[in-house]
């Protein structure tokens, strides 16, 4: 398309007067008191062993790696935010297909170039408790690490500098704009712009990397789809930010802090 631009600019960059640090709310994890229904927020010892040997493990960023959800963020940015959320939750839960939600969201406020720098400029991201000291010590048992979101790579790559997770780790969905900064769309190209899409970023990079062992770990119905043969061996649902039951009911572990993790890997 003549005059599109797909952006792919450094936020760093557009922001060089200030540093992108991280901003970590008061908000609390959930607590999993009052949920003994759930069987699976003990792990048993295959699980842990699986855990402790993984070579890989993907993140979701929204809900999971931060503390909010990054298109719902923006829209309420742009002056949309309460009907871009409840198309949010529909699409998190996995009641309509994600790329019909994706389109529909984005339609509702269609972010121009100069509001995403804008964005990008007055609000750093707001990162979970405990995760950085768990992709640290992930790092340091020499786990690759990767961010796979259904959000979009402008705003991920700030996120991902902070954790210190390469851009080639990456696998998120692209706004485009046209050679005015306007919204034109998004790139459908990307696996992350479709229903299943996480479940082929993962195979595609256990096909490239041959990874023996790989997790995954979010809060909604695309993460838990990434659990599949050729895919992520384990699925742990991360209920710290959302509570998708659903989601915890089909993961292998469910935890409500990322210090459950951090301590299991001894």
């Amino acid at each position: 398309m003549e005059g599109l631009v797909h952006s792919r600019f450094n936020p760093v960059h557009a922001t060089r007067h200030r540093s992108f640090n991280s901003v970590v709310t008061s908000v609390q994890p959930l607590e999993s008191s009052g949920l003994g229904h759930f069987d699976n927020t003990l792990p048993s010892k295959d699980i842990l062993q699986l855990w402790r040997s993984a070579d890989a493990v993907c993140f979701d960023v929204d809900s999971t790696v931060c503390l909010d959800e990054g298109i719902d963020e923006l829209a309420e940015f742009c002056g949309a935010g309460k009907a871009v959320a409840e198309w949010t939750a529909r699409a998190m839960g996995g009641s309509v297909p994600f790329e019909e939600a994706l389109a529909a969201r984005l339609s509702l406020f269609k972010p121009s170039l100069l509001q995403v720098q804008e964005f990008l400029e007055t609000r750093p991201p707001k990162i979970s408790p405990g995760i950085n000291e768990l992709v640290k010590n992930l790092k340091a048992k020499n786990t690759n690490v990767y961010l796979i979101s259904g959000g979009f790579r402008q705003m991920i790559n700030p996120v991902a500098s902070i954790l210190g997770i390469p851009p080639e780790n990456i696998f998120a969905n692209q706004l485009l704009f046209g050679s005015s900064g306007e919204f034109v769309g998004f790139d459908v190209n990307e696996p992350t712009s479709r229903s299943g899409g996480k479940a082929t970023a993962v195979q595609e990079i256990r096909k490239v990397h041959g990874y023996k062992a790989l997790v995954m770990i979010g809060d909604g119905a695309t993460d838990l789809e990434a659990r599949k043969p050729g895919g992520a061996d384990l699925f742990i649902c991360y209920a710290g930010v959302q509570l998708r039951e659903a989601v915890a009911v089909g993961a292998d572990w469910l935890v409500f802090n990322f210090a459950d993790l951090i301590n299991s890997l001894e």
